[in-house]
């Protein structure tokens, strides 16, 4: 089993419709919900932990991620209202202004987070829920709890404008990098987290620490680079469409790569540290051919495994 870690949370699109009048439409999203749901559809063993309300939207979001295949059964559910993320589409890319005071989605500790069932091989950790406290916290203490005996992922999705506490939060996620297997950062990320002139090999170079098995660097419309502890380097070319726009992109092709390491039989502490060419490249190509998908519709849609 596959446990997501994060945000689920409620994107509020600003649409304009054919007699000019713009409003505002509710679409679940968030970069972990996004992963889970991509990874339910790919047909693997997935669950999430999340904080989530009893409110109209809470519903909205476990609805969604039941109808994808997602197991409900470790979400934390509070009368604490549902995380909102007002987002504005230009040119296909968007920007967001996130309401998160006082969340269902932040306002819980380690304690509350429920027992992981013994099968659960990977946990996986990013976005926004590793910005905001007490949760941030929270989930920090569980990948360091739980990266003795699971494999660790992390895709921090940084979003600087929503960082209140830069030294906090770098300090945060340098201990989650140092107790993760995987991480995947776009290059935009990479060059937020080290700073400077360096290529892309010396930044992944001053970033990794000996838990890092492999590091992923994600390049927009550009080939993906993954990097090995032991020199191993893939170049993986990216899936070429039409883009409509890239919501929820990374989070979608981070539920490929798991899948198919998942598939292949290496998403363990031990097969995760001996991982070879080949089997790091079929992750990839798998990544960024779901990850086509979802760009070639609006949102965050990913693909069901008949759709590929």
């Amino acid at each position: 089993m596959i446990i997501t870690c994060g945000e689920a949370l409620i994107d509020m699109i600003l649409l304009q419709d054919d007699a000019g009048q713009q409003g505002f439409k509710s679409v679940v999203g968030g970069a972990i919900l996004n992963t889970a749901i991509g990874l339910g559809r790919l047909g693997c063993d997935v669950a999430i932990i999340s904080g989530i309300s009893n409110d109209l939207f809470g519903q909205q979001l476990v609805d969604a991620l039941t109808d994808s295949k997602v197991k409900a059964n470790l979400l934390m559910r509070s009368d604490q209202p549902t995380t909102l993320a007002f987002l504005r589409l230009t040119n296909g890319n968007a920007s967001y202004t996130f309401y998160d005071e006082n969340t269902a989605g932040r306002s819980f500790n380690l304690a509350a987070i429920p027992a992981i069932p013994a099968n659960a091989s990977c946990l996986y950790f990013g976005g926004i829920s590793l910005i905001s406290e007490p949760g941030a916290d929270a989930y920090c203490a569980l990948a360091e709890r739980e990266a003795a005996k699971r494999v660790i992922m992390l895709d921090p999705n940084i979003r600087p404008g929503f960082i209140t506490d830069e030294k906090t939060y770098r300090a945060r996620i340098t201990r989650m990098i140092a107790v993760a297997d995987i991480i995947k950062v776009s290059d935009e990320d990479l060059d937020w987290l080290v700073p400077g002139g360096a290529d892309i090999a010396e930044k992944v170079i001053r970033l990794r620490q000996p838990a890092n098995q492999l590091i992923i660097v994600t390049r927009g419309s550009e080939n993906c680079l993954a990097f090995g502890p032991v020199g191993l380097l893939v170049e993986e070319p990216v899936q070429k469409a039409e883009v409509v726009d890239t919501v929820g992109a990374g989070d979608t092709f981070n539920s490929g790569l798991l899948a198919s390491l998942a598939q292949q039989g290496c998403l363990n502490k031990t097969d995760v540290a001996d991982l070879q060419v080949e089997q790091v490249s079929k992750a990839l190509a798998y990544g960024a051919k779901v990850a086509a998908v979802t760009v070639s519709r609006a949102g965050a849609n990913p693909p069901w495994a008949s759709e590929l």
